[in-house]
């Protein structure tokens, strides 16, 4: 699918967490500045998006605190120490939205559902979501970024889920990387 961007500093780039900017930790939870660790090239990316993009926006499920598995608190400080590390490498993030509810609490909050977009809308006035990209690694972010009218980046390499999800799928890259050098081309 081709793009005409006539001027990017007027598109808002929307983010999932894990899996996206960090690694993903399989069926648990990132719950300590110890365990968060950037994915490859991620800093790099984000360095370029500095440059390219109005607003960058984090829209980030975070159930684990639903579940009492970690506190506020706790995922405050591995976004200030991931927000810092992200600035030391000349890149940006706007802001980080999650969500702590739990799956089973069907929250207007949790993606799919809408709630962080318009929270970010509402905290950056000039975000238009037809000029806006959601990058995710997962359904429920394609669906987000959908749902807002959104342009949809699939950051997986995972060809039989590419291929399951291709109807929500705008772009497909296997890192943020290669997102990032696309947008550059």
């Amino acid at each position: 699918m081709n793009f005409e961007f006539s001027n990017f500093k007027e598109w808002t780039l929307f983010l999932d967490r894990d899996g996206v900017i960090n690694k993903r930790k399989p069926n648990d939870y990132i719950r300590s500045t110890e365990e968060f660790e950037f994915l490859e090239g991620v800093l790099e990316a984000l360095a370029v998006f500095n440059q390219v993009f109005k607003h960058i926006v984090v829209v980030t499920n975070q159930q684990g605190i639903g579940k009492g598995l970690m506190k506020t608190s706790e995922l405050d400080q591995i976004h200030a120490n991931m927000l810092s590390e992200i600035a030391s490498a000349k890149g940006r993030i706007d802001k980080v939205y999650y969500c702590p509810a739990l799956k089973s609490a069907n929250s207007f909050c949790r993606k799919p559902a809408v709630g962080m977009g318009l929270l970010a809308r509402k905290d950056f006035p000039s975000i238009q979501y037809n000029k806006s990209f959601m990058v995710g690694d997962s359904e429920s972010d394609l669906r987000f970024g959908k749902r807002l009218g959104m342009k949809t980046v699939f950051i997986s390499d995972d060809l039989v889920e590419i291929r399951k999800l291709h109807q929500l799928i705008d772009l497909s890259f296997p890192t943020l990387l290669h997102f990032s050098s696309y947008l550059q081309s």
